[in-house]
């Protein structure tokens, strides 16, 4: 059997290994001039190659198709990917919330494994950018590259989403979907830095902040709230806890972002904490109090949300004044304009509809002989390695399928 992978990114790669093992002869049409090009970047260059729990936990973490990839997370758990990779000689570690590298946090690791691996396999690497799938009747029997046709038994689509486009992501994989009948919703960026209608982000740009508490409201209501990192940039606000604030914004709505900087302490203690700042220096002037609270950055800033005079001194403050100041940095508040661009967001959400995708094969139920994986699907988690994880398993499946082969046989 011949089969075609559109895409030579996780997903593809993958993909290509499970049915060259199954025995098939595999293509791979890449556009990029290398594979694997926004796998290198994952992780900030790290890879987070899965998160190291069980089903439940990763169901958790996967807010939009979850239950649609049941199937897909029983054929490939990420413990089996940690074992794929480690049979391929990468030797990976565990870290906080269960993230799972490679030891020598190395991206380029991951993917120079899987390339090694399909020049094994003798997988065919072409470079060229599919174009069209050629579809007669009710069968895919092939992709169209500008000029060139390559027939096939079967095209496997796995071209990914539409975010990072100098990496080749730019929907072409949708393209190919709608052109076999699909269904595609609406695209966004998930995992995305959000920008904030307050411009006093831009006076504390590049400024990191750890260990702090970020609550996401909408309309009011509570909706994430995670403990961790974060920074404050020239539009708003981005970092490892606005990434995955994102992925819970859900529809038209006025979200709040809410930063608790003392998280450790209550109103009551932080009081009592500025007070015995104010008693070992009665006459210092406030900024000199906060930057004792605060980096240096942040305190005219914040001093400017309270309203109160900079000159102030510390023995001149009024018990509703100090109460003012610990409320802010219980609560320092913005307002969501929006996220960032497309360009800018880790994943895509939105994709091909699941509802016309076999769960136990990742079959076309439209179009014979045509598959689909990774992040092309409308399928999408939280960070922490769970998206990778799709892209495993639902390329395991679809590489996979000819053993299984359902639908699209």
């Amino acid at each position: 059997m011949k089969t075609i992978i559109v895409g030579g990114g996780a997903a593809g790669c993958f993909a290509a290994v499970q049915a060259a093992r199954a025995g098939e002869q595999v293509t791979i049409l890449e556009r990029n001039d290398r594979i694997g090009k926004k796998l290198r970047i994952t992780g900030k260059g790290r890879c987070n190659v899965t998160n190291n729990c069980d089903t439940e936990t990763l169901l958790r973490n996967i807010p939009h198709g979850g239950r649609f990839l049941y199937s897909a997370f029983a054929a490939c758990s990420p413990q089996d990917v940690m074992a794929f990779f480690e049979g391929l000689g990468v030797a990976l570690k565990t870290e906080r919330g269960n993230r799972v590298f490679p030891v020598s946090d190395q991206a380029a690791e991951i993917v120079e494994a899987l390339h090694t691996e399909l020049r094994r396999l003798r997988v065919d690497l072409v470079h060229d950018r599919v174009t069209d799938l050629i579809i007669e009747g009710d069968r895919c029997k092939g992709v169209r590259c500008g000029g060139k046709i390559f027939a096939a038994d079967r095209v496997i689509v796995a071209a990914g989403g539409a975010t990072y486009p100098l990496t080749g992501s730019e929907g072409d994989g949708y393209t190919l979907a709608k052109q076999a009948g699909h269904t595609v919703t609406p695209l966004r960026p998930s995992l995305v830095p959000l920008e904030t209608l307050e411009r006093d982000c831009a006076e504390m740009m590049g400024i990191s902040l750890r260990n702090v508490t970020l609550t996401l409201k909408k309309d009011g209501k509570l909706v994430f709230s995670e403990l961790g990192e974060l920074l404050f940039t020239h539009f708003g606000l981005s970092g490892p806890l606005v990434l995955s604030a994102s992925a819970h914004m859900e529809g038209d709505g006025v979200y709040t972002l809410h930063i608790d900087l003392k998280p450790a302490l209550t109103l009551e203690q932080l009081d009592k904490r500025l007070q015995r700042e104010i008693q070992a220096a009665p006459n210092k002037a406030l900024p000199g109090l906060l930057r004792r609270l605060l980096p240096s950055g942040m305190v005219s800033p914040v001093i400017g949300r309270c309203g109160i005079l900079s000159y102030t001194k510390g023995n001149a403050l009024t018990k509703p004044q100090r109460q003012r100041i610990c409320r802010e940095l219980k609560d320092l508040a913005f307002s969501v304009r929006g996220t960032r661009p497309m360009a800018e967001g880790i994943i895509t959400r939105g994709g091909v509809l699941c509802k016309e995708i076999d769960p136990k094969t990742m079959a076309s139920r439209l179009v014979r002989g045509l598959y689909f994986a990774g992040e092309v699907l409308d399928c999408d988690g939280y960070t922490g390695g769970f998206n990778l994880q799709i892209a495993w398993a639902t390329a395991y499946l679809a590489g996979n399928a000819c053993r299984h082969p359902g639908r699209a046989t």
